[in-house]
């Protein structure tokens, strides 16, 4: 077997590799040598069928296998010889198409190396960790909107008009053509205006009713309705009104606290500042990796491989033309072009992929399978009652999961980063983090 350099321009690698066709005959043989104890044929004992006999009848499948095996095996040695990792799958071709058997096996190999990656000093890398504390303001700002989505409803005064966000209590009857339907009635009902709890048109129609007053609703039921005997006809709901509430936040008290799990009023508190100061770290956090990646970018430069770069540019060009045109959900659009704003981007991105990619292997860092199966779990929730199915979906797919393992493995770098750099510690207001976020939102 002959491996010939063909071309090394920068990252580029091309290679001629020769398979002989003594070297295929001799890896065919051996293959039909192994096969042969275990072969059947017709007129022979197991294990005696003639090697001629097998090679006619076996050896155009096989001399496939030897050929695939033998070029496979020449790329695994290149590798492993010249130390080249490729950036992405390289391209194999034969050059001889016109090949017959007695001919040598003539490949072409072609792939772009990823590039050696320089070393970084991390503790030069000198980073401010936000620090923000749950003050009361916060902890009540909290309990307020707790006490409000927490909300009940106290009658309002006789004679008061129904607002959008008020409940009524009803009784009412839905008729299609006249008559009655079963599931169309009910009584002392409470609904909410602006639930979007009932059919479309239905709440809309009630605001401004009053105690007391009977009202006829008319709607139509949705083509695609769950019922089919209902679907896309035309009902009236005959609504008494028997009360009209308007919405009261709940008292901050103890009793509030228990409707969220906690044992009195201080226990909510104290889980709500825990809860602020989780937030808190996330965002100082997010921040933070923002500031590291900003100087990893200025410590480090080496070349890229341009295929790396191009797709990574065509994947963000794609990303944003989805973004600003949210109405189209499939891949039935016009080509995207990548701008110089993309590749610039693209570039950026690259370059601190491979650059956390070789931190992460020299530290020994790997996402664990309690990680793994922990990341599933927290993506199958999304897929209520296919929990199950998504877990064993993931479970064959290679692709999937190494979607799911990249995230979590460039988190524990970034850990491992700010581990070694030298981090201080700012205390800050909750305003200022939430400006820093911002910032990073408008980059």
């Amino acid at each position: 077997m002959q491996v010939k350099e063909t071309l090394n321009d920068g990252l580029k690698r091309g290679y001629a590799i020769t398979v002989t066709a003594a070297e295929l005959e001799a890896k065919v043989n051996e293959k039909l040598a192994e096969a042969q104890p275990e072969v059947e044929m017709k007129g022979f004992r197991k294990g005696k069928v003639p090697m001629a006999l097998l090679k006619k009848q076996f050896g155009q499948r096989i001399m496939g296998e030897a050929m695939q095996e033998s070029i496979d095996g020449a790329m695994s040695e290149h590798f492993e010889t010249s130390g080249d990792r490729p950036a992405m799958q390289p391209d194999v071709k034969m050059t001889n198409e016109d090949w017959k058997e007695g001919d040598d096996v003539e490949v072409e190999m072609s792939y772009e190396a990823l590039p050696e990656i320089p070393e970084v000093d991390l503790s030069e890398i000198k980073l401010e960790r936000m620090i923000v504390k749950a003050d009361d303001a916060g902890i009540e700002e909290a309990l307020s909107n707790l006490a409000a989505t927490a909300q009940d409803f106290k009658a309002r005064k006789k004679g008061s008009k129904a607002k959008d966000g008020d409940q009524i209590v009803m009784d009412f009857v839905g008729k299609i053509d006249g008559e009655a339907f079963e599931g169309g009635s009910a009584e002392d009902y409470p609904l909410v205006l602006g639930s979007n709890s009932f059919i479309p048109g239905f709440e809309e129609q009630l605001v401004g009713v009053k105690e007391g007053d009977e009202k006829a609703v008319t709607v139509n039921f949705p083509e695609e309705y769950q019922a089919p005997h209902l679907a896309g006809k035309e009902a009236i709901f005959d609504c008494t009104i028997k009360e009209v509430k308007e919405p009261v936040a709940a008292e901050i008290n103890d009793e509030l606290a228990k409707k969220f799990g906690a044992e009195d009023l201080a226990a909510l508190k104290s889980q709500i500042a825990e809860r602020l100061e989780a937030e808190y770290a996330g965002a100082s956090r997010a921040v933070m990796k923002r500031g590291l990646l900003d100087a990893l970018d200025k410590m480090v430069s080496f070349d890229l491989p341009p295929s790396l770069v191009e797709a990574e540019a065509g994947q963000i060009a794609h990303q944003l033309w989805h973004e600003d045109n949210p109405e189209v959900q499939g891949h039935d659009h016009p080509e995207i072009e990548t701008t110089d704003e993309h590749k610039k981007l693209a570039t950026r991105r690259v370059r601190l992929g491979l650059l956390l990619a070789e931190l992460g292997q020299k530290a020994e860092v790997e996402v664990t399978d309690a990680e793994m199966t922990q990341a599933i779990m927290n993506q199958a929730r999304q897929y209520p009652g296919q929990e199950r199915q998504f877990f064993e979906f993931v479970q064959k797919n290679q692709q999937m999961q190494q979607q799911m393992r990249a995230p979590i493995f460039e988190d524990k770098v970034v850990d491992h980063v700010f581990e070694n750099a030298t981090v201080t510690e700012k205390e800050v207001s909750k305003d200022d983090l939430q400006k820093a976020v911002e910032k990073l939102e408008e980059e």
